[in-house]
């Protein structure tokens, strides 16, 4: 069943940044880092639309014709949908856990998690499905919120592995579980639309943590139950 996910509205691109929110970036290997958002830096949002003016023109467009004066706003509200997940914390999804599970002690799996991200080296979208999944402890967490932390990361500028190894290390590090499995495949239109143009290529990427990775029969099953064992 496929995981539903509730948008919630998309920041304006001239908002601060929310108070005590925290903005995660790769450090290392794969470890996740708060960075504070320098609001001082960020470029208004009138700036943020006269760019936009600029690429018009720069394609050979006239950004003044009839067709082309809404454009700029609409891109601008596009990328504070696209681009919300810089303003929201994958922790804050996780905070809320729940220890009665009745005596659970098996791994709790999401399939076909909806993804849709932007390449970070041609801002092309790149889409496809995540599977994530956890080996509980002493305590699990709602079922959405799994696929909350996809979306957050996702609604970034993102390579598809380092977005894999972002959703891997929040729920370790929150959960504390005792392994975690993400699988992500998705088709690049960096590639599908431009350069190669190879359409139908997908590209697989996968992080295991903990258990997933030290038993190998526990790593055949999550394979299996996604779809690629």
């Amino acid at each position: 069943m496929r995981a539903g996910v509730k948008s919630e509205d998309s920041p304006r691109l001239d908002s601060p940044p929310l108070s005590g929110k925290r903005v995660y970036r790769m450090d290392g290997m794969a470890k996740l880092r708060a960075v504070a958002p320098d609001a001082a830096a960020r470029p208004s949002r009138d700036q943020a639309m006269d760019a936009v003016r600029t690429l018009l023109a720069w394609a050979g467009d006239d950004p003044d014709r009839e067709g082309l004066l809404d454009t700029p706003q609409r891109v601008v509200d596009a990328f504070g949908e696209w681009f919300r997940g810089y303003a929201q914390d994958p922790k804050d999804e996780l905070s809320r856990t729940f220890e009665e599970v009745g005596g659970y002690d098996d791994i709790v799996m999401l399939k076909s998690i909806d993804v849709e991200s932007h390449c970070e080296h041609h801002m092309a979208p790149f889409l496809g499905k995540a599977y994530v999944a956890y080996m509980p402890t002493n305590r699990v967490v709602g079922i959405s919120k799994i696929a909350r932390v996809v979306e957050i990361f996702a609604k970034r500028l993102q390579t598809q592995e380092t977005m894999t190894a972002q959703i891997c290390d929040a729920i370790s590090e929150v959960l504390k579980p005792a392994g975690v499995a993400v699988l992500i495949d998705a088709e690049h239109q960096c590639m599908s639309t431009r350069g190669v143009h190879h359409k139908d290529v997908t590209t697989v990427t996968t992080q295991f943590t903990g258990v997933f990775k030290t038993d190998p029969e526990l790593k055949a099953r999550f394979l299996k139950l996604a779809g690629y064992g």
